[in-house]
């Protein structure tokens, strides 16, 4: 489906997901229905556990933003979180349940980080 003007119009983003195998996943994402990243991947039955439901109290929705998509600030909640988190990039590393689907989201490329032990 080519993303253009009509697909925004719709409400729909593309967001392409890389999985933990380094499979690229090309997504649709509803930008009215107040989804955020970790319920996107949840809906396309990526591997994503969203232990605390979109709360920013665990870190198993962490994934690595890959594209040069301008996000909203972590919150002081998501940087707490992400203190105590595996595998974090300081540059790259968010919460999917705090990165909220927008139409700024468009093209967004995200990859999900390692599993913690």
């Amino acid at each position: 489906m080519d993303f253009n003007s009509e697909t925004m119009e719709n409400n729909i983003i593309k967001v392409t997901v890389i999985d933990r195998e380094g499979v690229a996943h090309e997504l649709e994402a509803p930008t009215d229905m107040n989804m955020n990243m970790m319920e996107v991947c949840k809906s396309y039955d990526l591997p994503v556990e969203g232990t605390c439901g979109g709360m920013a109290m665990c870190a198993s929705c962490h994934m690595y933003v890959e594209s040069d998509t301008e996000l909203p600030e972590k919150s002081e909640d998501e940087e707490d979180m992400l203190d105590e988190a595996f595998f974090v990039d300081d540059e790259k590393s968010r919460l999917g349940c705090q990165l909220h689907i927008t139409p700024e989201l468009d093209n967004l490329v995200v990859k999900l980080a390692p599993v913690g032990e």
